[in-house]
């Protein structure tokens, strides 16, 4: 038995019928070249067949305030295969998912459901697999993921991804003194983070309030992404270039995840402005930063940024200065901290608005007004069976009170984005697609129009922000 984190506590008592707390991912394949007409038919029966064992977290279920071995492992409960009506287009694997994410995982058995899906033009199929956010966080779901598939491939080999033996299911197959002696360790090094979480907190209370880059709980706009949700999601998904991030980000002596907020901020603007719903102070968009510093894949180590996304700002530029600072403050003050005093400062700062979503006593504050989170993907070309990669596109949670989530994933040169929104709450949500290509063009043609002003003057790049 494995106890609960404090972080997988929360996420299993925020859960409830219009609010699932699942995470998944939508995984393209392309069928190989020459392959028989049977191809997925036979790697759905090879999965069937299998006789490899589950291994955690895929054979965990909740057993109060632990995790228990599943005894009675049913794979019929979790795996599924199902064909999309022709022609299979992605409209309609895309309705497909908006379905199957907006409902509940059964909480009697492991908490994860795994979907094959045939019948996708263009020669291809899909994997949709989901998982309670419970069990993992987006880097340790992206290891399990990378485990599962190969880098080969002339690698025929058909291991179920539930299945992929690795060094973590050793390290909890302990002895119960060894377990008791991690609970105990777990205590001290929580014990010992307090000082400094507590000097952080009153940094954060006294001094911070008085920076103009450091963005709290209590400065996030009410707006229309901010609604009690209903059970309903539509989920929309696109792939960009990852290079155009980079030329941007070069170019303007920013990294990447600065761009990319601001690219969305961006967006997000322009789909508030034609909704005639753009608040006058700048969105708040809450980034999840992963504190894991080794290589486990299983339960949640993660805390949150707060970014102003300067949405009330009209010129690119100067939305992109804001978010940087405000990024930039966060993280200086998290450099500061070890994980375990990260840990116990974020209880402490965030822990009040996750009480506020769980029990809705404040419906009308909110810390944030959006979750968009960036999580890092293989860089080499992955194969499951000699079926090539094509896509992956990441699906995240809403809740209460936080309508919209963006999530991204990188994946060899491209950036996957998956949107995932209360259907009810946010008309035509997959327009946003539309507007993000928009702001990654807007940015680029600002750098052509840099490039040719340091042509005509290296004196000219001052005019160039005289006019952001």
């Amino acid at each position: 038995m494995r106890p609960l984190h404090p972080i997988d506590f929360i996420f299993l008592s925020l859960e409830k019928r219009q609010q699932p707390m699942h995470v998944g991912g939508l995984f393209l394949f392309k069928i190989p070249d020459h392959a028989p007409a049977t191809f997925i038919q036979d790697l759905v029966m090879d999965i069937r067949n299998s006789q490899s064992i589950p291994v955690p977290p895929f054979n965990n279920r909740l057993n109060g305030l632990f995790w228990d071995e599943d005894s009675e492992f049913d794979i019929d409960h979790h795996f599924r295969h199902i064909a999309l009506p022709q022609p299979g287009r992605i409209r309609e694997l895309l309705t497909y998912i908006s379905q199957e994410h907006s409902s509940l995982i059964d909480r009697a058995k492991p908490l994860w459901t795994c979907h094959i899906i045939e019948g996708i033009e263009d020669n291809r199929f899909a994997m949709y697999f989901k998982i309670h956010h419970a069990m993992v966080d987006g880097v340790a779901a992206m290891r399990l993921i990378e485990k599962s598939l190969s880098n080969d491939p002339k690698d025929k080999r058909i291991v179920p991804p539930w299945c992929v033996a690795s060094h973590r299911s050793k390290r909890l197959q302990l002895s119960k003194i060894s377990r008791m002696k991690g609970v105990l360790s777990s205590i001290k090094e929580h014990a010992a983070a307090v000082p400094k979480a507590t000097q952080e907190l009153y940094q954060t209370i006294f001094k911070d309030s008085k920076n103009p880059d450091h963005v709290s709980t209590f400065q996030a706009p009410s707006s229309i992404l901010n609604q009690r949700v209903s059970a309903s999601r539509r989920f929309a998904a696109q792939s960009f270039d990852l290079d155009r991030f980079k030329k941007i980000s070069k170019a303007l002596g920013v990294t990447i995840n600065d761009v990319i907020l601001a690219v969305c901020s961006g967006a997000l603007r322009q789909y508030l402005i034609s909704h005639d719903a753009l608040p006058e102070k700048p969105l708040v968009a809450m980034v999840p930063a992963s504190i894991r510093n080794d290589d486990s894949d299983l339960s949640n180590r993660i805390t949150m940024i707060l970014a102003n996304l300067g949405t009330n700002q009209n010129h690119p530029l100067a939305r992109l200065e804001m978010i940087k600072r405000s990024v930039q403050s966060a993280k200086q003050r998290f450099n500061r901290m070890s994980s375990e005093e990260i840990l116990n400062y974020s209880a402490c700062v965030y822990g009040p608005s996750g009480l506020n979503v769980l029990l809705g006593a404040f419906p009308k504050h909110q810390a944030f007004n959006i979750v968009i989170s960036n999580v890092p993907g293989p860089k080499e070309p992955l194969y499951w069976n000699g079926a090539q990669l094509d896509a992956l596109y990441p699906s995240s949670i809403v809740l209460d009170g936080q309508a919209l989530n963006i999530t991204m994933t990188s994946y060899l040169n491209k950036l996957e984005v998956g949107l995932i929104g209360c259907r009810k709450t946010l008309p035509k949500m997959q327009s946003l697609l539309i507007h993000l290509e928009e702001e990654i063009t807007q940015f680029e043609q600002l750098i052509t129009e840099k490039q040719k002003l340091l042509l005509e003057s290296p004196d000219s790049t001052i005019e160039f922000k005289k006019r952001a």
